[in-house]
């Protein structure tokens, strides 16, 4: 018996560690990425009309791409292949991209690969909330390794602008994506998901869970009231006659207040429930967007990045929290995809409105990220009424 708990428990141990990996490789691809790309595109000769479509296309064909191959993942009870598939294919979309000289080609192979690769984020969430919720173990504290090696990545990526040539980025990138494949990889088996009464119910939609719509509309309107602060907090930053290492440090901080929630998101209160969170996260963010809207000091700026932890960390964990209670195991992926869609959706609009608010008020262009976040709170609120689900460890 005592051996018999101690191999399950080494398995288990193995399983989180494997989704830590994962994770890992997953979001050192966007810590290179997001940096890496642009630049590579323009030393290929790519204005940035041209970059700028390169960079939107994904988040417009998520909306086409994401629910149908949610469905087909969670009719074949293929998570973990779906996901070394999606992250393989990006990594040959992504060389095929290097090697390319014809503009077009190789710009269609960009934004494939990019579109691929996102594939990944609801596939990834799906098995491991399901995975992990199975073992008795949080999301929170395996999830923080995916914001470590973004932090890492941009580090990274940083000190070696100077040292790799700009047409050679895209291999940065393929070989962090190529990771990502081999850690999909190496996750374990899932076996393919038994109906049970919630999931077997005939023609059951998944719009209609209870307060699935209003969850899905707060997570989205709070998460995508960031536009402002991820286009265009560094120019105004330097604006104001902030050096790059004090604009690095601010931005390094907002990661580690997000890191240091997941760590602890195991020992949160049992009262507070997954639509608290998103709750307490939506006024994080409403606070935040409202002081960064007027001129503040310096010395309250790191203060306001520390909201990061509530503002994306709580919002984002109370979303997922909510799923994994609410949403019956056969329809992970769909559920996992939903988020993406909405969120996808929400952060195109904000961005594209951040653009026109921010050349025209400045930091002024806060205020609207505020009430953005105040009508995320409000639809947390009414998506309370419908109760928050069985308890499962997020």
């Amino acid at each position: 018996m005592v051996l018999a708990r101690a191999e399950s428990s080494n398995t288990h141990t193995r399983f989180v560690r494997a989704i830590a990996l994962f994770y890992a490789a997953q979001f050192a691809v966007i810590g290179v990425q997001a940096p890496f790309l642009p630049i590579w595109l323009d030393a290929r000769g790519f204005d940035a009309g041209s970059i700028g479509l390169a960079l939107a296309a994904p988040m417009a064909l998520r909306v086409l791409i994401v629910p149908p191959a949610m469905r087909l993942v969670d009719r074949l009870a293929v998570t973990r292949i779906a996901i070394v598939a999606a992250a393989g294919l990006a990594a040959l979309s992504y060389a095929l991209a290097g090697s390319m000289t014809a503009r077009g080609p190789l710009l269609a192979a960009a934004i494939a690969a990019m579109t691929l690769f996102a594939l990944t984020f609801p596939l990834g969430d799906a098995y491991a909330l399901r995975g992990l919720a199975e073992r008795g173990r949080a999301y929170g504290p395996v999830r923080l390794w995916g914001s470590v090696a973004f932090m890492a990545a941009n580090i990274a990526g940083g000190l070696s602008l100077g040292v790799i040539a700009a047409d050679h980025l895209i291999w940065i990138i393929f070989g962090t994506v190529t990771a990502t494949a081999v850690a999909g990889a190496m996750l374990a088996p899932g076996a393919r998901d038994l109906a049970d009464g919630a999931g077997q119910a005939a023609g059951q939609l998944l719009w209609r869970i209870p307060g699935l719509s209003a969850t899905l509309a707060a997570a989205a309107l709070v998460q995508a009231s960031h536009a402002v602060v991820y286009g265009f907090a560094s120019i105004d930053w330097s604006a104001k006659g902030y050096g790059g290492t004090t604009i690095g440090a601010l931005w390094a901080l907002g990661v580690v207040a997000e890191i240091v929630l997941f760590a602890l998101s195991a020992r949160l209160p049992g009262w507070l429930a997954p639509l608290g969170l998103v709750a307490l996260g939506a006024c994080g963010a409403v606070i935040r967007w409202t002081i960064m809207a007027f001129d503040q000091p310096l010395a309250l700026l790191p203060f306001l990045q520390l909201l990061h932890a509530l503002s994306f960390g709580a919002t984002h964990l109370g979303t997922l929290q909510f799923i994994a209670r609410a949403a019956p195991a056969r329809m992970a992926a769909r559920a996992q995809g939903a988020i993406s869609v909405a969120l996808g959706l929400a952060m195109a609009l904000a961005i594209a409105l951040s653009g026109l608010l921010f050349a025209r008020f400045g930091s002024l262009a806060y205020a609207a990220m505020a009430l953005m976040a105040l009508a995320g709170l409000a639809c947390a609120l009414a998506a309370r009424r419908f109760g928050e689900g069985p308890q499962v460890g997020v």
